[in-house]
């Protein structure tokens, strides 16, 4: 498969970084979008090895946000002022120029994509970024998939680091496995505040118009699989699969060191959401 790297510039000092990988049955009418998620970028763990068992059936993309804290060296965290900033709203404005970018084909590379049927993978962070995008711009996108998905956007910081950005306007996460205290300034928690019924997935999900595939491992987080059961009890047509003995990573860990049962469930199931018909609305 041609597997290509890109990069958009979306503003002064902000660029999106990422690859595409060609279907090797080409032409192929989907093209998939992979959002990673919270202290995640595009060649974490399971993302390369996934995104190459996608394209043996449709185009995939798999992009750094522009403020993940991963720059051009694209295997470490040497952009933390960028990561102190990044907001869902940094997220979304990066996803959406990414996708108009390959609507109008702006780059050669994007050449005879731009009427392609998106469908967007988030995982974990990346899934509240992917059903927000969804909802608010249902026209672009043709489904989504959760992976162990987010649905409370706050949810991800803890009470401290909260009350820490709001008091003293930076707070501190560690990086479990690089050991680093990456930065959290207050501007997140004023753009969760400013967006507080955007950002409302739970309650938003009933005006959900594309559809939506929910992928949980039975051994995820408590919080984010009580997120998924409310979810699904405010939209039930939200599509659900239990990936039994899957925690958040689907069992996978960084470096990669291999697949698993329940990555390879999470994949399998993913491209039978995109490929079979009658899978564009709720």
């Amino acid at each position: 498969m041609m597997n290509s790297s890109f990069q958009i510039e979306v503003g002064s000092e902000r660029i999106i970084r990422g690859n595409l990988l060609l279907a090797e049955v080409n032409p192929s009418p989907i093209t998939l979008i992979i959002c990673h998620g919270y202290k995640g970028y595009k060649d974490w763990g399971f993302f390369p090895y996934a995104a190459g068992s996608f394209a043996k059936h449709v185009n995939v993309i798999i992009f750094n946000f522009s403020h993940n804290g991963v720059g051009a060296l694209g295997d470490s965290f040497d952009e933390l002022e960028k990561f102190a900033r990044n907001t869902y709203a940094r997220e979304l404005e990066d996803l959406d120029v990414l996708i108009k970018s390959l609507r109008k084909e702006k780059d050669p590379l994007f050449s005879g994509l731009g009427n392609s049927r998106i469908y967007l993978l988030g995982h974990s962070r990346g899934g509240a970024v992917a059903l927000l995008y969804g909802l608010d711009q249902p026209e672009e996108i043709s489904g989504i998939v959760t992976w162990n998905g987010v649905t409370e956007p706050e949810g991800i910081f803890t009470k401290q680091q909260v009350e820490q950005m709001r008091q003293e306007g930076r707070s501190y996460v560690e990086n479990a496995r690089t050991k680093q205290q990456m930065p959290l300034d207050v501007e997140i928690i004023e753009d969760l505040d400013l967006n507080k019924e955007r950002y409302n997935l739970i309650q938003r999900s009933k005006g959900l118009e594309i559809a939506v595939l929910a992928i949980q491992g039975d051994e995820d987080f408590e919080r984010l699989k009580r997120g998924r059961k409310d979810l699904l009890n405010n939209q039930p047509a939200i599509r659900q699969l239990t990936v039994a003995g899957g925690n958040h990573t689907f069992g996978t860990v960084h470096p990669f060191r291999g697949t698993t049962e329940a990555l390879e469930t999470a994949i399998a199931e993913t491209v039978a959401f995109m490929v079979q018909p009658n899978t564009d609305k709720v």
